[in-house]
């Protein structure tokens, strides 16, 4: 079994910061790219960051320069910094894996469950 698991949503004011966490367990053989997509209702999952194995990095534009993607590759993990938030940031984030999973010969995807994140006065 592999399981992603996020923590760290919740409430926000605007402008106030909130750091997600997202922790990947499991027979996982190795980690390629990791991303946090945001879902509202109605939507679909919209890339907000990724990361990539040796640190490159990639943002959409509407977060650039207030969300900073980072990851513990020894600890198979990938966070998301956010700052500077707004009621638009409010969204359900999903944590993402591009792996190689024990027993497959191709990378897959893998999906985490999601963690609110509410941004309001």
């Amino acid at each position: 079994q592999v399981q992603l698991v996020e923590s760290g949503g919740g409430m926000a004011q605007p402008g106030g910061s909130l750091r997600l966490s997202c922790a990947a367990s499991g027979s996982i053989r190795s980690i390629n790219a990791m991303r946090w997509y945001r879902q509202t209702p109605g939507t679909q999952r919209e890339p907000v960051a990724t990361i990539g194995h040796g640190g490159t990095t990639n943002y959409a534009d509407s977060v650039k320069g207030r969300f900073t993607i980072s990851r513990d590759n020894a600890k198979n993990m990938v966070f998301l910094q956010m700052n500077s938030l707004k009621p638009e940031d409010t969204a359900v984030y999903v944590c993402n894996v591009e792996g190689l999973l024990s027993g497959y010969i191709f990378a897959t995807q893998i999906w985490g469950q999601g963690t609110q994140v509410t941004v309001s006065s």
